[in-house]
């Protein structure tokens, strides 16, 4: 039965309300934008001039400067999207122009040609469909201007605003172009995808979303990782670490060799006489005579003591390390979490879980 909390919640679908805003996001899109408009027109009117009557500063340069500086890290915000987006989107237009001379019906093929020669060359970039538009119905001296149009104005718009907005995006945010953040993998029980399982999702979702696979996966990742912390609360290395006895850097293969089996453990932190980690030893580097600075690998794991254990599950899991060296706030070695340890902490959160779930 439709009721009128239904008919209020389909009509919110059409007004599309966006994620609010940070208030410093707000300030660094508005002095950005207005900083790339700024200089590409100045520069454009100191270079050349009134230039025979064409636009120095093209109009769709606002909308990518909406782009550019207030959702930088979008795939359509990119240096290709903008570059290439618009310099094919204004050959399409003129191309159309040429062949028919009526703007009244260049128009739509103009802007149509802009989107799927967009789409192929993937710079997708929506300001480029006013671009075309641009080329068809601009007036005489942009018609006039022939191919040159798509070189001038369009590409040098292009290419100052992207450079103002490489040098802004990266003062401020230090990550343009954009690269994903690198993600915190998920603990022990999660979904278990990769990201080429994100592709292929993308490849046969119907709509074209405007995030990239390497962003979806680090959102994802991050919820996993968000939820099993609610689940189980935030375990921290300093409450599952093992108070294994370190080995001296001056101390012979031999000694070492004996410390480990004493302990049973296959690695053991070389540590300096002042708490500090200088190394792990681990039983591929046994073997032969010599001391344990000479052996041992200088470029360890470590990791803080309130380091999450989730944060650690994936550096251990990988392949390159297996035990994690724990110190403290001053750098001084506390401890070693193994993947031992890491097991049966989320052994323990599993258990607990299950009875919860057979609880409720």
């Amino acid at each position: 039965m439709t009721t009128p909390a239904n008919r209020l919640h389909g009509f919110a679908h059409w007004i599309g309300i966006q994620p609010a805003s940070t208030p410093t996001r707000i300030v660094q899109a508005f002095i950005g934008s207005a900083l790339g408009i700024l200089f590409t027109g100045a520069v454009m009117h100191l270079w050349l001039g009134h230039a025979g009557g064409l636009p120095l500063l093209i109009a769709p340069m606002g909308a990518s400067a909406v782009l550019l500086f207030a959702v930088p890290a979008s795939p359509l915000a990119q240096p290709w999207a903008i570059i290439g987006g618009n310099t094919i989107s204004a050959l399409s237009g003129i191309l159309w122009m040429k062949l028919i001379g009526d703007p009244a019906t260049a128009a739509g093929l103009a802007v149509a040609t802009a989107i799927a020669m967009m789409s192929l060359a993937r710079c997708l970039h929506p300001p480029g469909g006013a671009v075309a538009l641009t080329t068809v119905i601009g007036g005489p001296a942009v018609v006039g201007a022939g191919w040159g149009f798509a070189l001038l104005p369009v590409l040098v718009n292009c290419l100052l605003l992207v450079g103002i907005g490489w040098l802004f995006n990266a003062a401020v945010r230090g990550n343009y172009p954009h690269r994903a953040a690198a993600y915190v993998a998920p603990p022990a029980g999660g979904v278990g995808y990769t990201i080429a399982d994100v592709d292929e999702v993308l490849a046969h979702y119907d709509d074209l979303l405007d995030v990239s696979s390497e962003d979806l996966d680090t959102l994802f990742r991050q919820v996993e990782s968000r939820a099993w912390r609610r689940l189980h609360g935030v375990i921290r290395c300093a409450q599952i670490m093992r108070e294994a006895r370190a080995l001296a850097p001056e101390a012979s293969l031999q000694d070492a060799e004996r410390a480990m089996a004493a302990q049973d453990l296959h690695a053991l932190p070389v540590v300096a006489p002042d708490g500090h980690v200088e190394g792990l030893l681990g039983v591929a580097q046994l073997g032969g005579q010599g001391m344990v600075s000479q052996a041992m690998d200088r470029s360890p794991c470590i990791a803080s003591a309130d380091t999450p254990i989730d944060e650690v599950l994936p550096i251990l899991s990988g392949g390159r390390y297996h035990e994690a060296i724990i110190v403290d706030g001053h750098g001084r070695y506390l401890g070693l979490v193994t993947q031992t340890e890491l097991l049966s902490a989320l052994w323990r959160g599993h258990i607990a879980e299950a009875i919860a779930g057979k609880g409720a």
